[in-house]
């Protein structure tokens, strides 16, 4: 098992934005990295982009 990596591609500072800490199960997070790889972004832009494809999915489902 790799180690995760500290560095950071590129970063939020906005006011607006805030930073999160997630602990992810190994093989999740295996997975997330293969998924950066293979999209040449940082672990954190595959998050962000799942969370804001899973909040607009759900805001989808309640306004029906």
């Amino acid at each position: 098992m790799s180690k995760p990596s500290r560095k950071s591609t590129t970063s939020d500072n906005s006011p607006d934005a805030t930073r999160a800490s997630v602990t992810f199960p190994a093989a999740l997070y295996e997975a997330l990295e293969g998924i950066a790889r293979m999209k040449k972004v940082s672990v954190a832009w595959v998050v962000r982009d799942a969370a804001e494809r899973y909040v607009a999915e759900q805001a989808a489902k309640q306004a029906k």
